[in-house]
Order: C-alpha cells, then structure tokens, then sequence
C-alpha cells in the first residue's frame, strides 16, 4: 500500500467529480455487503480510501465488460 494514495472522504469527493461525499459515507456504511471494504483503511477512528483499490471496485462496479479492441 502507498500512503499517498490514501483520501479522506472530503478529499475523494473532491478528486472525483461524479460522486458525492454523501454517497461515499453510504457505501463505507454498507462496505459489508457491497464489497468496499476493500478499498479502506481505518486508523483509530478516521477512515480513509486507499484511491487504487477505490479504482478497483469502482470498475468491479461495471454493468458490462469493456469491450476489447482489435487491431485490424
């Protein structure tokens, strides 16, 4: 793990435009069940998000594959 990837909420939030620091608090309240606990780091009692694993479960997140692009 790199320490520097690690955000606050306020600080994802701000990083990533799409997502609210609302919606952020919701799934680290329901990490248990979506799968985000992996993507958090609990140091006494402050919660940070590790920005790699966030990525990770973020694309985890996705509807469908990313299409595959050939060269032709």
């Amino acid at each position: 793990m790199d320490y520097t990837e690690l955000r606050t909420v306020r600080q994802l939030a701000s990083e990533a435009m799409f997502v609210t620091e609302n919606k952020l608090r919701w799934w680290i309240f329901h990490a248990d069940k979506n799968g985000f606990q992996s993507a958090l780091i609990k140091v006494g009692g402050r919660v940070y998000i590790d920005r790699r694993e966030f990525n990770r479960w973020l694309e985890a997140q996705r509807i469908a594959p990313k299409p595959e692009h050939y060269a032709a």
